[in-house]
């Protein structure tokens, strides 16, 4: 490994004129933040960076990011495939149940040597669009990476892949609790049902039959625990009735959720939330009081830092029982 002779803090070195000028060329003053949370040197540039008289602006960011980089601890430490939990709608599904949503759970396309997919309506207009959502296994999750899988008809003649031409992807919160049933998961818009918080840029979709991974631009932090998978146009028509269809075989959703015992609950379609947290669902993997006491006051302990950081009760006890928890 070559040695870096000319490491160091440019901050220290162009000194502070020329290293302001440089600073008020971050769009984010969140940037400086993070970096100032490193680097004694950085941080006497942060109010400066905020035109100097917007100091609470400046304390504000610096919570944030003090608040967010500790919640990190609550989520699973790694990267994790499995973070799509249960399908809740398709735009239109063609033959109900044996082609559901439902299917894009199985990793394959082929289930006991039957195939496994879910296929859209047959349209005459090749730009009509399809949606699949789902509900994730957490209700705050930081997602990196999406994959999804066309299906190739090996049943039809000329084995025709049913692909979209492009894909996006949108993440959100339910402004109020979602009724789930067959009829919806078979065919349903949420239209504004959902508040969406997040859109990612539209991706290319290949005309091959292989699991497509799809890396967002950066790790989108999704509160509200529901993600839609937008398919936007269509590449096949089938051949026996000259309509246009999309077929999925698999969706895969990487992140990282927040683990137990904590939860996150959306309050108000404003998008106030508050974090919860289950002492039983943590207390209950050990069957001993000793363990039991230790399990308690690990989450209060961590819950007790995260309401300092933040200044204010946000976290909430959820005991499920009318007993005293755990001392």
């Amino acid at each position: 490994m070559r040695r870096m002779d000319n490491r160091g803090d440019f901050l220290q070195l162009l000194g502070p004129d020329v290293s302001i000028a440089i600073l008020n060329h971050l769009d984010d003053p969140s940037d400086l933040v993070r970096a100032c949370s490193v680097s004694r040197s950085w941080h006497r540039f942060g109010p400066t960076k905020l035109n100097g008289d917007n100091s609470s602006e400046w304390e504000r960011l610096k919570r944030d990011h003090r608040v967010y980089a500790f919640l990190a601890r609550g989520l699973s430490p790694s990267i994790r495939t499995d973070c799509l939990s249960e399908p809740i709608s398709a735009s239109s599904t063609d033959n109900y149940p044996d082609e559901s949503i439902r299917n894009t759970l199985e990793p394959g396309d082929r289930v006991e040597n039957r195939a496994s997919y879910w296929s859209s309506e047959g349209e005459n207009d090749p730009n009509v669009p399809e949606t699949l959502t789902y509900t994730l296994v957490a209700n705050l999750c930081v997602v990196t990476e999406i994959r999804v899988q066309p299906f190739q008809a090996f049943f039809q003649y000329d084995y025709p892949i049913y692909s979209s031409k492009a894909v996006r992807f949108r993440m959100g919160y339910p402004r109020r609790p979602l009724e789930f049933n067959n009829d919806k998961l078979a065919s349903h818009e949420w239209g504004d049902e959902i508040i969406w918080t997040y859109t990612s840029p539209e991706f290319p979709m290949a005309q091959e039959n292989f699991l497509q991974a799809f890396k967002l631009p950066e790790p989108v932090l999704c509160i509200g625990g529901i993600l839609q998978v937008e398919l936007l146009g269509r590449v096949q028509r089938q051949e026996m009735d000259e309509l246009y269809y999309i077929c999925v075989s698999h969706v895969q959703v990487l992140g990282r959720p927040l683990l137990q015992p904590f939860d996150i609950e959306v309050l108000d379609p404003s998008g106030s939330c508050a974090l919860n947290y289950n002492l039983k669902t943590e207390c209950c993997k050990s069957s001993t009081q000793s363990h039991e006491t230790e399990a308690a006051a690990h989450v209060r302990g961590f819950t007790d830092i995260l309401m300092q950081l933040l200044g204010n009760g946000a976290v909430v006890a959820d005991h499920e029982s009318d007993e005293e928890p755990p001392a």
